[in-house]
């Protein structure tokens, strides 16, 4: 007998579309991912469009900023050149400005070849060595990083004590002997003084009624330590063949070698020699703005006296009387010519607070008397004003104004000779 499996339509139907969908879910799946292949593929071709085109774009732009700055290369070259043939002195500060901008760049590889604190040191020493202090300031005046400010502070420091050490080897003492002396004041100015006590001379521009108990110079000085700055360290004078220099404003200059500042340094010198304690500050307090300067100043002084007590404070200037040419204010002491010295005091007429005003009226009354013995005609009268010029910052306080314009440096640095001399006397 034969086995004949009888299939029903039902089942067969049932196979059918059994088979049908697994064709259709391998259907499904073969193209489901091709797809994905395929959009992965356009996503990398997109993005690498994309990239290139912001790769495009930034070339482009680079370009355009190489082509930019080319342009005002060319444009600044352009202008300089024409500003050169239109003004003269542009030609010259272009120059310089090239040199300098060339020295820089040597100096830059230098210091990429070579230890970086010792060429720094190098630079900061050679250039102290060339420009006084005061373009530190400048110091106050500009911040540089802290470690660089107090290296090139030592250096300076150090160079200045060298200096000065020099200097005062150069130094020869006035003599104590009697000298002739004569005030020789070409195109002289009158004196115009309305006080007198003993043969001190006083200009007095108050109301105040000087009387005998205000004038004598009856004072005790325990604290000599001196202190010397300048509220206007740029003042300079008539330029001569033995100190010659150009002028940066009307009898004015930077350079602080050719200043009063330059002859407070003459006077410290001279003080130190005489074992006088002295501390002297060269910091620019009318540059670079003029307006301001007691104030600068004033700031100046506070800070040194909260470390160094000074009860002499000297605020040292030139007279500015009308900034006269002719005006050169003389006495010859001996075969000396030496620029006449004035005291300048204020007081508290003209509203500050100022205790401390006769004290140093007495102060100058004592250091001129004793010149009148020692070098009759080397002081002016004093003049007495209204205004508080920061002399409330000591008891012995005073601006001492050194020459006038028309005298030279020389003539002053002489005048510090003598000065000294008296100011070693009281102080002995």
């Amino acid at each position: 007998m034969f086995n004949v499996t009888v299939l029903k339509m039902r089942d067969i139907v049932k196979y059918l579309v059994g088979f049908m969908i697994i064709i259709g879910i391998i259907v499904y799946a073969t193209r489901f991912f091709a797809y994905k292949a395929e959009n992965k593929e356009d996503k990398i071709k997109s993005s690498w469009l994309v990239k290139n085109k912001i790769e495009e774009k930034k070339d482009k732009s680079e370009k355009d900023k190489s082509e930019n700055v080319k342009m005002q290369s060319i444009s600044m070259w352009n202008l300089t050149s024409c500003l050169d043939k239109t003004i003269p002195a542009m030609a010259s500060t272009n120059e310089e400005y090239n040199k300098i901008e060339k020295e820089n760049q040597e100096i830059n590889n230098k210091i990429n070849n070579k230890n970086y604190l010792e060429e720094f040191l190098k630079t900061e020493i050679s250039s102290i060595k060339g420009i006084e202090e005061a373009e530190k300031e400048n110091a106050d005046k500009t911040s540089v990083a802290s470690n660089s400010d107090s290296s090139k502070e030592d250096s300076n420091d150090s160079n200045s004590n060298e200096d000065n050490k020099q200097e005062s080897e150069k130094i020869t003492l006035a003599s104590q002997d009697s000298v002739k002396t004569e005030v020789v004041t070409p195109n002289p100015i009158s004196e115009n003084a309305n006080v007198q006590y003993e043969k001190v001379k006083i200009k007095n521009q108050t109301t105040y009624n000087l009387t005998e108990d205000i004038l004598n110079p009856n004072i005790s000085i325990d604290n000599k330590n001196v202190l010397i700055f300048h509220t206007h360290s740029c003042e300079s004078y008539t330029s001569s063949e033995k100190y010659s220099y150009s002028q940066t404003g009307n009898y004015r200059t930077t350079d602080l070698n050719y200043t009063v500042t330059r002859v407070g340094t003459e006077l410290e010198n001279y003080l130190t020699k005489y074992n006088i304690n002295v501390v002297h500050d060269k910091s620019y307090h009318d540059y670079p703005s003029y307006t301001g300067s007691y104030t600068r100043s004033l700031q100046t002084v506070e800070n040194i006296l909260k470390t160094t007590q000074s009860d002499i404070i000297i605020d040292l200037h030139r007279d500015a009387i009308g900034s006269r040419p002719d005006y050169a204010p003389t006495v010859k002491i001996g075969d000396d010519y030496a620029a006449q010295i004035m005291f300048v005091i204020g007081t508290n007429e003209g509203g500050l607070w100022h205790p401390n005003w006769q004290q140093n009226l007495k102060f100058a009354v004592k250091i001129q008397e004793k010149a009148e013995e020692m070098y009759p005609g080397l002081f002016k009268p004093i003049m007495l004003t209204k205004s508080r010029y920061n002399q409330h910052t000591g008891k012995f306080a005073n601006i001492i104004e050194v020459g006038a314009t028309g005298n030279t440096l020389e003539q002053c640095l002489t005048s510090m000779k003598y000065l000294s001399a008296v100011m070693n006397e009281i102080l002995k």
